[in-house]
């Protein structure tokens, strides 16, 4: 069987899964919990961060942009995808009692080692696991090398509440080769995600990028797809994941604010899969998978 075929026909069966059960466990879950979000106290906001080898840049960017929100009930995962670097030394430093770091044990083989897959792919055993551990009544995700505005999770709390939304994304300032952007959202039946250009009818909510996603905690049954670098579309994890969101049910928010930044690496002119083709070889040592 050629590896073509091999991907479409696991690409197809993970679409057939996903359909049937998500949809189905959202239900169940909302009946359960929906409640428990019509209180406007102060809840737990669980931020998690994957990682891997980039201590100077974790703290540097996110931890410390998470550090000075202006919403304080926050608790800050760290999942390292076994770091070998100082993250856990660096992290340790910090001494604030919000700060949880997990080491994954090893680091095995997961799909093929190509600089795009490492990109389309590489956060999601550690964003994974790190569902696996946050406690929180909402959940945000951002990336190691990504820095949030200090009203970041104030500004997309209130509007989650306000709007009754389960999940809520906005805005994001980014830089390549030098041209700052502001990058909007996109609709969930745009082109962009669907390949059609069909008139589009029906709800069609704006998705943010990943790294100003909000979401209230019973979607994390909702898991990242570690074959998403097999499909012919919507291969990023972030991507996936949130067009699966859209599929299920979940309701979905959009805040025209900007939230946070996404901005070039040092030694980089770039941001997302060009960054990664642009220095190929240094992704490759950079990701290589244990032996």
């Amino acid at each position: 069987m050629s590896q073509i075929l091999k991907n479409k026909i696991i690409s197809k069966c993970m679409d057939v899964k996903y359909g049937m059960i998500e949809p189905r466990k959202l239900r169940k879950e909302r009946e359960r919990h929906d409640h428990e979000y019509q209180n406007r106290s102060e809840p737990l906001v669980s931020v998690y961060i994957p990682t891997y080898n980039r201590g100077e840049i974790l703290i540097e960017r996110s931890v410390t942009s998470v550090l000075k929100q202006s919403y304080k009930n926050l608790e800050i995962v760290i999942v390292g995808d076994h770091c070998t670097d100082n993250t856990a030394a660096l992290v340790n430093d910090i001494g604030d009692s919000r700060i949880r770091f997990y080491n994954i044990p090893q680091r095995g083989y997961r799909y093929p080692p190509t600089a795009e897959n490492h990109w389309l792919a590489g956060p999601v055993v550690a964003a994974n696991v790190a569902l696996g551990l946050v406690e929180g009544d909402w959940i945000a995700r951002v990336d190691d090398d990504d820095t949030w505005t200090e009203d970041h999770v104030e500004s997309l709390l209130n509007f989650a509440q306000d709007g009754n939304y389960e999940f809520v994304s906005g805005q994001y300032v980014s830089v390549r080769y030098g041209v700052k952007s502001i990058q909007d959202g996109v609709g969930a039946k745009s082109a962009y995600y669907t390949r059609s250009e069909v008139p589009i009818t029906g709800e069609n909510p704006l998705i943010g990028g990943t790294s100003t996603w909000l979401y209230r905690s019973y979607l994390k049954f909702f898991k990242y797809n570690i074959n998403c670098w097999r499909k012919d579309w919507n291969r990023v994890n972030d991507i996936d994941i949130s067009q699966r969101f859209f599929k299920a049910g979940v309701h979905m928010g959009f805040l025209p604010k900007v939230l946070s930044y996404v901005l070039p690496r040092p030694g980089e002119k770039t941001i997302g899969l060009d960054a990664y083709k642009e220095a190929e070889d240094e992704k490759l040592s950079h990701f290589k998978f244990d032996s």
